[in-house]
């Protein structure tokens, strides 16, 4: 049962099958696309930096890609927010741009391993921007499903306030955050098997996660 004033897109299921996707495609960037982090920018930040102070001027390029393109993920999710995409429907402007994630997922998934790596990370940090940008609650609290210190953060401190003061919300405010970190693991986990197996493919796991976190919202609306 949904809870009242609770959006469908702030579930702990949808929170899940998001985080699953995350850590899936971490593993897949870092395991399959030449050892670039397209979730969270700031891995890439200090190794551009690396390069810079290094002289490596064609290495340091090939981190500040994915940082431009995770930018402009931002700013597209706050376009289609802005475009008053709010109800169309059975659909709510979150679907356009979790719709909008899945077939650049799926287009990643034909490019070849090789030279063009640079262009699948960019295409992933563009979709990870976007799902930061667009799902950033879950049960009602601030959270991110492609990174996991703000999570962690948040969790530690609400688990200590809730042991602190016995407070159960917050102890339960704790456990949410730490279960979205769990399943992020798993995500990267099943990224490495996937990777391993079909590297080229593996991509396609965080498009089926994705998917199932769509039809749950839909479902929800339904409800």
């Amino acid at each position: 049962m949904k809870k009242k004033g609770l959006q469908r897109s702030e579930s702990f299921l949808v929170a899940a099958l998001l985080a699953l996707s995350g850590g899936l495609l971490d593993a897949y960037t870092y395991l399959s696309r030449g050892g670039v982090f397209a979730n969270a920018e700031t891995g890439n930040i200090v190794l551009m930096g690396i390069h810079l102070a290094r002289g490596e001027w064609s290495a340091a390029l090939s981190y500040l890609a994915p940082i431009m393109a995770f930018a402009l993920g931002v700013l597209a999710a706050e376009f289609v927010k802005n475009r008053r995409f709010h109800k169309s429907g059975r659909f709510h402007w979150r679907h356009f741009t979790l719709g909008t994630e899945i077939a650049v997922l799926i287009g990643t998934s034909f490019i070849p391993q090789g030279e063009l790596d640079g262009l699948v990370n960019v295409m992933v940090a563009f979709v990870c921007a976007m799902q930061v940008e667009t799902f950033r609650k879950v049960e009602g609290h601030a959270f991110a499903t492609t990174m996991c210190t703000g999570n962690l953060r948040s969790g530690t401190e609400a688990l200590y306030n809730g042991a602190l003061y016995r407070d159960r919300t917050l102890m339960e405010k704790g456990a949410c955050y730490y279960g979205v970190i769990c399943w992020f693991i798993a995500g990267a986990a099943l990224g490495a098997m996937l990777s391993g197996l079909f590297p080229q493919r593996a991509v396609l796991g965080a498009v089926a996660f994705q998917l199932a976190a769509f039809a749950a919202m839909i479902a929800w609306e339904k409800q």
